[in-house]
């Protein structure tokens, strides 16, 4: 049995600690607001997020620290907007040995930095590991089997949460591309939300499977020019979570993606949807990252066109298209001298 401290009680943050506890471990879960936290006390339910999952009454549910030195695992499950707050008020709390382990999937707003850098540099004396693939929360919380990757540059650290957090219907695999694994589960967010755009407008399977794997290609190629390994693409991280993200009504992008294939602009899509759309600022952030580089990112800045400077979506797709012919294989393309063409 380990001691877990969750922060954030949103779906995912729910999630985890009902699947901890049913594994063995003493968990508490952490949440910014009292009424929220009092809500979910009262109710032992998650109603909004996970109607129907009941949170057992040996789950803390806290507004403070109080608990946080004794854990031996810290999962940071808020918005990636949030991240760096929530880590500086965590320095000088956690035991020396805590690890920290990030389910948040995006990037810092203006510095475009990775969780695991955010984290690093707010907790520079705890490791870090980012846990990521395809894991709706929905499903994590009623025990349907579900599979993700640890990642971390410390393998021993990655195989300590495997262990931990591993279950009957929770595996963990372990990688030691870090960047690889956080720039898969971030900007999936962003294809997903185009997938749900081409549903939206009704088109057909073959639209969506064009979409998905050249944009995989895409996601690869920006995560390559960062350092990343071209194969944990093709991975839990990469494909795994590009699949469930693009293709499950639990996806809040998807859901996004139809509103704005049904007309509405990419902020009155968010604001429908009522949740966090990770989608929606990745996009912007995704955008911003391929231009620094000199990558190119054909379906990603389109998609921030339709979502930021309100181009028609099927003109959009109409300029995908047209688009010069080239080769598939990427290798061939880019020994050719095209990376940022």
């Amino acid at each position: 049995m380990a001691k877990l401290f969750i922060l954030g009680a949103g779906g995912f943050g729910t999630a985890l600690a009902v699947m901890s506890q049913a594994n063995g471990h003493e968990v508490t879960m952490w949440s910014y607001r009292e009424d929220e936290a009092a809500q979910l006390r009262t109710d032992r339910e998650n109603r909004r997020l996970l109607p129907g999952v009941k949170i057992p009454e040996e789950i803390a549910i806290v507004t403070d620290f109080a608990a946080l030195g004794e854990a031996e695992l810290v999962l940071i499950a808020v918005p990636s907007s949030a991240v760096r707050s929530v880590s500086a008020q965590l320095h000088g709390r956690l035991a020396l040995g805590a690890v920290a382990v990030c389910v948040s999937k995006g990037f810092e707003p203006e510095t475009l930095k990775r969780m695991d850098e955010v984290i690093a540099e707010e907790l520079p004396e705890n490791p870090c590991v980012i846990l990521s693939g395809p894991s709706h929360a929905e499903e994590v919380a009623k025990g349907i089997p579900t599979t993700v990757v640890a990642a971390c540059r410390d393998l021993d650290m990655a195989e300590r949460v495997q262990m931990t957090l591993s279950g009957d219907t929770f595996r963990i695999y372990v990688t030691d591309d870090v960047i690889g694994a956080e720039l898969g589960g971030a900007l999936k967010n962003v294809i997903a939300l185009a997938a749900g755009a081409l549903d939206g407008l009704g088109l057909g399977d073959n639209t969506k499977a064009a979409l998905m794997t050249r944009g995989l290609t895409e996601i690869a190629r920006l995560g390559v020019a960062c350092g990343a390994r071209t194969e944990t693409f093709g991975g839990l991280s990469g494909m795994g979570d590009l699949i469930v993200t693009c293709t499950s009504m639990h996806s809040r992008n998807r859901r996004c993606g139809i509103l704005v294939g049904q007309g509405l602009s990419g902020a009155e899509a968010v604001k429908q949807v009522g949740m966090t759309v990770e989608g929606y600022t990745n996009t912007k952030n995704a955008y911003e990252m391929g231009r620094r580089l000199g990558v190119e990112m054909p379906i990603t800045n389109e998609v921030y066109k339709v979502l930021y400077e309100g181009k028609d979506i099927r003109q959009a797709i109409a300029d995908l298209m047209g688009r010069p012919r080239r080769h598939e294989s990427e290798y061939t393309w880019l020994q050719e001298g095209n990376l940022s063409r």
